[in-house]
C-alpha cells in the first residue's frame, strides 16, 4: 500500500514541467506538532524534485529550506502572548478576523483555522493565479471552499479526524464543566466536517485515517487518496558514535492530550521499575505545569526518573534517540505515528501501541501492544531492555522498514502524480 508502484514511473512525473505549488498551514513550526514537520519535509522534497514551492503559514512560522519561500499570513498569535486577554489592541477592532480570533479565544474556543482561511482568501484573490496547485495541511477552513469556487485547484491533507482527539478528551474529563470547555474548544470540527465533504480533492496518510475520515466526516473512502508520510532517512539514522544509556526509554509528546497515552506510559514505567530499577524515561516535549499528567508524575513518585527536553533541533533529537535503549509510542490513536517512524529510522528498538495507524507503520518491526494496556506496555519494554538479541533484531528491522517504505522522496513523487492526474484535471 505504501510502496511506490511501477506504474507511477510511467506517468512521467519527472519529465513534465515543474509545478508552482502553494502549501498551506495555519500554524507550522515543527515544535508545535506533526503538521509543522509535514510541511517542512514535504516542501523540501517537492522542491528537490524541481517544483517551485511556497509555504503560506500563520505563526508560529515553519522552519524551511532556503529554496522554499515562506509567505507569512499573520494572525494575532494569542497563544504566544503572556496575557491572552490583554493581547487585543484597538487597531485589531478594525478587522473582523482579528476581533473574532480574540473573542473566540476569550470564550474558550479555537478560531485560528477559520481566521487563517479568511486571511488566506484575501491574499490569494490577488496571487492565486501564481500557483498550479494549492495544497492545504489540515486547516480545513471555509476559505478553501471559497478558493475552490474561484476556480483555483485546491487539495487538502487530513492527517486524521480531530473528532478522535475530542472524544478521547471528553472520555477523560472529570466534570461537566470540563466537558463543556472541551466541546467549546473543538467547535471548529463542524467547519472541518463540512469542508472535507465538499472539497474535490482530499489526501490522507494511512488506511486507518481513510476509514476514520469516511466515518466521522461523511466522505466516501473512494474519494480519499492515501499517501503515507515520510521520514528524512539521511538525518534520522543510527549514530554508532554515541553510546546508548542502559535503561534509557525515550518518548515524544507535544501535548497533554489523553490521545497521546502519556499517563499510560507513566503507569507502565512504575510497573517496569519493580523489575528493572535502572529504567528511566526521557520525554521530548513538555507538560502543562498543573495538568493531569504532571500530577500523576508526582503521585507515582516518578519525578526523579523522568526528564523533559523541548525546543531542540532535529539533529539534537537524533542524538537523543541514539542515547536511548528503547523508544516507546503509547498513543491511544495516531493518524500515522511520525515519532514511531523516526525512532525506527534511527535504529532504536521500538515498543508501540496498536492505536490507529501505528499497526500500519510499525508492522513486524517493533513490539506492538494493545492501546491503553499499561501492563502489556511494561512487559514489552522489559523484553526490549533485557533481551539483547531481540533488541538488535528490532533495530535492524525498524531501519530497514523505514528505508523501504517511508521516505520523503516517495511522498513527493506520489503527490506530484496526484496533482497532475487528479487535481489539475479535475478528477
Amino acid at each position: 500500500m505504501f510502496l511506490l508502484t511501477d506504474s507511477l514511473a510511467a506517468t512521467g512525473v519527472n519529465a513534465s514541467p515543474p509545478l508552482r505549488i502553494a502549501l498551506l498551514g495555519y500554524r507550522s513550526h515543527p515544535h508545535v506538532g506533526g503538521q509543522g514537520i509535514y510541511l517542512k519535509y514535504l516542501s523540501r522534497a517537492l522542491s528537490q524534485m524541481g517544483h517551485s514551492v511556497h509555504v503560506l503559514s500563520g505563526p508560529p512560522y515553519p522552519e524551511l529550506d532556503p529554496q522554499v519561500r515562506l509567505i507569512k499570513i499573520p494572525s494575532l498569535d494569542l497563544y504566544s502572548s503572556p496575557n491572552h486577554i490583554r493581547a487585543l489592541r484597538w487597531r485589531h477592532l478594525r478587522s473582523f478576523s482579528d476581533t473574532f480570533e480574540w473573542w473566540t479565544m476569550a470564550t474558550g474556543g479555537f478560531a485560528e483555522p477559520y481566521t487563517f482561511g479568511r486571511r488566506l482568501v484575501h491574499y490569494l484573490r490577488e496571487h492565486g493565479h501564481e500557483y498550479d496547485v494549492i495544497h492545504d495541511n489540515q486547516s480545513l477552513c471555509y476559505g478553501l471552499l471559497e478558493l475552490q469556487k474561484m476556480g483555483l485547484p485546491v487539495a487538502a491533507t487530513v492527517h486524521h479526524p480531530i473528532t478522535r482527539d475530542r472524544d478521547l478528551a471528553l472520555a477523560d474529563a472529570n466534570s461537566w464543566g470540563h466537558r463543556l470547555l472541551i466541546r467549546r474548544w473543538y467547535s471548529f470540527i463542524g467547519m472541518q466536517q463540512k469542508v472535507v465533504r465538499r472539497l474535490r480533492h482530499v489526501v490522507t496518510v494511512s488506511e486507518c485515517s481513510r476509514k476514520d475520515i469516511a466515518r466521522e466526516f461523511g466522505r466516501g473512502e473512494d474519494q480519499i487518496h492515501v499517501i503515507a508520510n515520510g521520514v528524512d532517512t539521511e538525518l534520522f539514522c543510527p549514530r554508532t558514535d554515541i553510546t546508548r544509556i542502559p535503561g534509557r526509554i525515550i518518548t515524544t509528546t507535544s501535548s497533554d492530550q489523553p490521545l497521546k497515552g502519556f499517563g499510560i506510559l507513566l503507569e507502565a514505567l512504575r510497573q517496569l521499575r519493580l523489575c528493572v530499577p535502572e529504567a528511566h524515561l526521557r520525554v521530548i516535549g513538555k507538560l502543562q505545569e498543573s495538568g493531569r499528567n504532571q500530577r500523576m508524575l508526582r503521585q507515582l513518585g516518578l519525578e526523579e526518573v523522568v526528564s523533559f527536553c523541548s525546543g531542540i533541533s532535529d539533529s539534537e533529537l537524533v542524538e537523543e534517540y541514539a542515547r536511548a535503549s528503547v523508544a516507546v509510542c503509547p498513543s491511544l490513536y495516531e493518524g500515522f505515528g511520525l515519532p514511531a517512524a523516526e525512532a525506527m529510522s534511527c535504529g532504536v528498538p521500538l515498543v508501540s501501541s496498536d492505536g490507529g495507524a501505528l499497526l500500519e507503520v510499525v508492522g513486524d518491526a517493533g513490539l506492538l501492544v494493545p492501546a491503553g494496556d499499561s501492563g502489556a506496555l511494561a512487559d514489552a519494554m522489559h523484553r526490549a531492555l533485557t533481551n539483547r538479541v531481540l533488541a538488535r533484531a528490532l533495530m535492524q528491522l525498524g531501519r530497514k522498514r523505514i528505508e523501504q517504505a517511508f521516505c520523503w522522496q516517495r511522498v513527493a513523487q506520489e503527490l506530484t502524480g496526484f496533482y497532475r492526474n487528479r487535481v489539475l484535471v479535475g478528477v
